[in-house]
């Protein structure tokens, strides 16, 4: 099956280098995955988990702000956060949970509120996605 290059980049290192059959990226807008010869587009990542297939072989990573650039070279995603799933502490998610619901409590105005409340629940939809990253591939 043909390739294409991809890297995934934290700000403290190259995290991911190498050539994927398919990447699949949580986009802020959805999901969304990418194969050879993908349509050139960029996306800002909302937290979730990344999963870079090759054949059999699969690496899924916790991602969190940054974007990814989908061009004729191939993908390139530069994340804030990045690290395999199974790196994830799962009591620092818990506390940035806790953290985004006071955001939510303390919102001034009803626009704060609804963008505090978006990344409260995007947090909690990636904890779940974190914690069921060891379950079947589909």
């Amino acid at each position: 099956m043909a390739t294409f290059p991809f890297e995934l980049v934290s700000p403290t290192r190259l995290v991911f280098s190498g050539e994927a059959q398919q990447v699949d990226v949580p986009g802020a807008e959805g999901d969304f995955g990418v194969l050879p010869g993908h349509a050139p587009f960029i996306s800002a990542l909302r937290p979730g988990v990344l999963t870079i297939r090759n054949g059999a072989d699969v690496k899924r990573y916790f991602v969190r702000g940054g974007f990814a650039e989908v061009n004729p070279e191939g993908l390139t995603v530069l994340a804030e956060t990045a690290m395999p799933v199974e790196d994830v502490d799962r009591e620092a998610m818990a506390d940035a949970i806790k953290a985004a619901e006071k955001n939510v409590a303390d919102a001034r105005d009803e626009a704060a509120r609804w963008k505090a409340v978006e990344a409260a629940e995007q947090l909690k939809a990636a904890a779940a996605q974190v914690s069921g990253a060891g379950a079947a591939v589909h």
